[in-house]
């Protein structure tokens, strides 16, 4: 046997993990070192070989050994083995999954406040100055509450006495009220009329909790008679019902609903929270004290 023809068969066990590779494993710079010498004691005629195709096919066989012997990467797993193992080990370790899911809640609840913190920033002249907003209770007040209504939502119906209380009893208080008139188009209509009380010279007060206060639906006449009952013309109010201006006050409350993701009433918003829903006056208290003492809803423990 040439040195030649041993030499491959050498590389052919070292590729394979025969015999010569396990008793021998030459490293690389050996291997090319006897690669050198064979080819150069052997006539190029009797094996079509030189120094270069050797070199080439001893780099070839070497780095095809190295990556038949690396570990196996995670990628190549077999995902038919791999779930089941993942599934017995989340299934022996429940507690995993609780604390995946806390992590994942608290995560998703700090980036939806850094949205609404962002969102009531850009909006803040929308929601807070508008000049033809209805602004009850201290104008100058320390702390400012938004309601956003609708004139036949129950549950509105049922925060009116908290926010009376709260005007009653704070006096450094300012309330906004915002016509969001989302349930029906008596409520669009009522809204519509609302808006017109509120630019008039009479107790807007009187008319928001006459309304509230009312049996059945509130409509156009439920509006219109309340507004009477303050000394303004109905036919006039009527009339102006579907004036540019009107729609725009309605649609500016629109626009700021959908930027906050806001889809019920009531909504209040109060510093950096959105709050829907009627909560009750003791967790409005508790805000509007917040407010007051750290700047926010929510005061960090002491």
């Amino acid at each position: 046997m040439s040195r030649l023809t041993l030499l491959l068969a050498l590389l052919v066990g070292l590729v394979g993990g025969g015999l010569a590779a396990t008793v021998l494993r030459p490293d690389e710079a050996k291997v090319r070192a006897i690669a050198a010498e064979v080819v150069a004691a052997t006539p190029a005629p009797s094996t079509g070989l030189d120094q270069t195709a050797v070199e080439r096919i001893v780099a070839e066989l070497l780095d095809k050994q190295k990556a038949e012997r690396a570990p196996q990467s995670e990628a190549a797993l077999d995902a038919a083995r791999l779930n089941p193992m993942i599934e017995d080990y989340l299934l022996g370790n429940p507690r995993i999954l609780q604390r995946v899911s806390i992590a994942l809640e608290a995560e998703l609840t700090a980036a939806k406040k850094a949205e609404t913190s962002a969102a009531l920033a850009e909006l803040r002249p929308a929601i807070y100055e508008d000049p033809r907003q209805i602004v009850l209770g201290n104008p100058d007040g320390d702390v400012t509450l938004i309601e956003m209504f609708d004139y036949n939502c129950g549950y509105c119906r049922q925060a009116l006495p908290d926010i009376a209380a709260l005007l009653d009893e704070d006096p450094n208080l300012k309330v906004v009220l915002k016509e969001f008139p989302i349930l029906s188009q008596n409520s669009v209509d009522a809204a519509r009329v609302a808006v017109q009380v509120a630019d008039a010279d009479v107790d807007y007060w009187t008319f928001h909790q006459a309304l509230f206060t009312s049996r059945g639906q509130i409509d156009k006449a439920a509006a219109l008679k309340a507004a009477a009952d303050l000394g303004l013309n109905p036919i006039t109010l009527e009339m102006g019902m579907n004036t540019p201006e009107v729609a725009e006050q309605i649609e500016m409350t629109y626009r700021i609903a959908q930027r906050l993701d806001i889809s019920g009433t009531p909504t209040f918003i109060i510093g950096d929270e959105v709050i829907p829903g009627a909560i009750g006056i003791d967790q409005l208290r508790l805000r509007i004290r917040n407010m007051r003492a750290c700047g926010s809803t929510s005061c960090p423990a002491t």
